[in-house]
C-alpha cells in the first residue's frame, strides 16, 4: 500500500472504499505528520480525539458498504468556519476561547459526506492579509524554499494554513475562503489547486464574516480532481444564507478530461502590469500556447476598469469589515479586557487588546469611508465602479468562455519582506480581486516554477455558475503543465 500522504484525496477515497486502508489508519498517519510539521505552524487547533472518533464511525460505514462521497477522508478546516464544540478563532485574540454551539453549513456538508476533521487551520486574522503574518497565533511558513536558501517564505494569505497544510500533505484537502484572492494567491505560492466558486454557490452561514458581499468559501487541494470532489461536497443551496443560490450542483469530477477544443479563451491586455516579473509574463504566454495547442481560440479582450479594482476593493472590503467586526465587544463571547471602569472602556480596551494592527487599520479605513462626510465620495462611488467592473466582465463573457491570467504577481516572498508597506502587500491581490468584485468563479492551477524553483500558478475565470467549463480548462492546464513537484520535507 502506498503511503497515505502520497495519495491524492480521490485516490484515498477509492482506497478506503476498496478497504486497502482504514480511515483510522489514514487519520493516524496525518496526525503523525501534523505533529512532525510543527515548524510550519499550519494548525491552530488539532482535534485528534474527534478525528479518531469520526474515522472509527466512517470505518463502520465503509465495512457495511455504506458511506458518503468522501467517507473517511481526513480534512483540514480553515479556522474561519464555525465547528460545534471546537474552538474557532478566525486567527484573532478577540475570539480566543470561542467555542461555537453550531456547525457551519460547509463543514456540516463535509461531515455528512463522510469527511473527518483533523483540526482548525491557521490564517490571517479575520482573513485580512496576503502572507499569513497577521495571525495572533504566529506566521505560517511555506513548505517550499528557494533552492539553496533556508529563508522562511510566506504561504500566501489569508488561507496560508490551508495552502501550507495541503502542500506539506498534512491533510487530504482543506477548506479555505476567498474575499480578494485568499484561495487563489496562496494556491499559486504553494503549488496547490485553489478554487473560488461563484458568489452564492457555497453557503457562508457559520463562516466568520469579513466582507459579506465578497466572501466565498472554496477548496484547497492537491490537484484539480480533488478540488472538484471537494467543491461538490461543499456546495449547495442553504436557506440560512440569503445570498445562497438555489440551483443544482453539477458533478464537477465528471467533466474532467472532456475536450476544450473550440473554447474561446480571453486574454485581458490590462493584466500586463508594470513591473511584472519576466517569469510571470513567460508563464502566461506558455499558458496561452497550451490553450492554442488544445484547440482553443485565443481572443484579446479589454477590461479597462481593471486599474480601479484594487482601490474599489480596499474601500468596499474595509467598509463591510468595519460593520461586521462591530459585534466583537467583549460582552457575549471571546476575549474580554480586565481593565475597564464602564461599558465604553470595556468596548474600547477589549477591541484594542483583541484586534491586531492590520484589522485595526481596515476597521479605521472602513469607518472613515462610511462616515457622513465621505460616504458619497468613497463608498457610494466605489459601488458604482464595482457595478461597471461587473458589466465589463459580462460583456467580455459574451465573446469568450474563459479568461486566462496569472494567479499572483510573484512567487512566494520572504516572511517580513512586505509587512512594512501595506500597499505593497495589497498589490498581491491585483489579479484576483476582480473575480470577487464581479462574483465570478476563479481558480489557480500549478503551471510552472521560477528560477529559484518556487511554484507559479495560472488563473482561470469563468461565467457565473459555469464552474464546469472552468474545471475542464483547469484539468487541461494541469495535464500539459505537469507542475506536480512536492516540497522537500525540511521540517520533518
Amino acid at each position: 500500500m502506498t503511503k497515505v500522504s502520497d495519495l491524492t484525496l480521490a485516490q484515498l477515497r477509492d482506497a478506503l472504499k476498496a478497504k486497502d486502508v482504514t480511515s483510522v489508519e489514514a487519520t493516524d498517519a496525518y496526525l503523525a505528520r501534523i505533529e512532525a510539521a510543527k515548524p510550519l505552524n499550519t494548525f491552530i487547533t488539532v482535534t485528534a480525539d474527534k478525528a479518531r472518533q469520526m474515522a472509527k464511525a466512517s470505518d463502520e460505514k465503509l465495512a457495511k458498504g455504506e458511506g458518503g462521497a468522501i467517507e473517511g477522508v481526513p480534512l483540514g478546516i480553515k479556522d474561519l468556519f464555525c465547528t460545534e464544540g471546537v474552538q474557532t478563532t478566525a486567527g484573532s485574540h478577540i475570539l480566543g476561547g470561542f467555542t461555537p454551539r453550531y456547525e457551519s453549513t460547509v463543514t456540516s456538508n463535509l461531515w455528512r459526506n463522510g469527511g473527518v476533521c483533523l483540526g482548525k487551520l491557521n490564517m490571517d486574522e479575520f482573513a485580512m492579509g496576503s502572507s499569513n503574518e497577521t495571525s495572533f497565533y504566529g506566521n505560517v511558513v511555506n513548505p517550499w524554499r528557494r533552492e539553496g536558501d533556508d529563508a522562511p517564505l510566506t504561504p500566501g494569505g489569508s488561507s496560508g494554513g490551508s495552502s501550507a497544510a495541503v502542500a506539506a500533505r498534512l491533510c487530504a484537502a482543506a477548506t479555505a475562503t476567498d474575499t480578494g484572492g485568499s484561495i487563489r494567491q496562496p494556491a499559486s505560492l504553494t503549488n496547490t489547486v485553489g478554487v473560488k466558486p461563484t458568489y452564492g454557490r457555497v453557503s457562508r452561514w457559520g463562516v466568520v464574516a469579513f466582507a459579506s458581499s465578497l466572501d466565498q468559501a472554496g477548496p484547497m487541494a492537491q490537484d484539480v480532481r480533488d478540488a472538484a470532489v471537494m467543491l461538490k461536497s461543499m456546495a449547495g443551496h442553504d436557506p440560512k444564507d440569503s445570498t445562497s443560490i438555489d440551483r443544482p450542483v453539477p458533478d464537477y469530477e465528471a467533466v474532467l478530461g472532456q475536450s476544450i477544443k473550440g473554447l474561446k479563451i480571453g486574454v485581458p491586455k490590462e493584466y500586463r502590469i508594470d513591473g511584472m516579473p519576466e517569469e510571470i509574463e513567460k508563464l502566461w504566454a506558455q499558458g496561452i500556447d497550451w490553450m492554442k495547442d488544445a484547440g482553443c481560440e485565443i481572443v484579446d479582450i479589454s477590461l479597462p476598469l481593471t486599474k480601479y479594482a484594487l482601490p474599489v476593493y480596499y474601500i468596499v472590503a474595509p467598509a463591510e469589515a468595519s460593520s461586521n467586526l462591530a459585534r466583537y465587544d467583549g460582552v457575549k463571547y471571546g476575549h474580554r479586557t480586565k481593565d475597564f471602569d464602564d461599558i465604553l472602556s470595556l468596548y474600547e480596551n477589549t477591541r484594542a487588546e483583541g484586534f491586531g494592527d492590520e484589522v485595526k487599520r481596515r476597521i479605521l479605513i472602513g469607518t472613515y469611508v462610511l462616515s457622513a462626510g465621505y460616504y458619497d465620495a468613497y463608498y457610494l462611488r466605489a459601488q458604482k465602479v464595482r457595478k461597471r467592473i461587473f458589466d465589463e466582465f459580462t460583456e467580455a463573457f459574451s465573446k469568450v468562455d474563459l479568461i486566462l491570467t496569472p494567479s499572483a504577481p510573484s512567487a512566494a516572498f520572504g516572511l517580513g519582506e512586505k509587512t512594512a508597506d501595506p500597499v505593497q502587500m495589497y498589490l498581491n491581490d491585483v489579479f484576483t480581486v476582480t473575480g470577487n468584485l464581479a462574483g465570478l468563479p476563479g481558480a489557480s492551477v500549478p503551471a510552472g516554477y521560477d528560477a529559484n524553483g518556487l511554484p507559479l500558478g495560472l488563473q482561470l475565470l469563468a461565467r457565473p455558475f459555469d464552474e464546469e467549463t472552468m474545471f475542464k480548462g483547469m484539468y487541461a492546464i494541469e495535464q500539459v503543465a505537469g507542475a506536480n513537484r512536492r516540497p522537500a520535507a525540511w521540517w520533518a
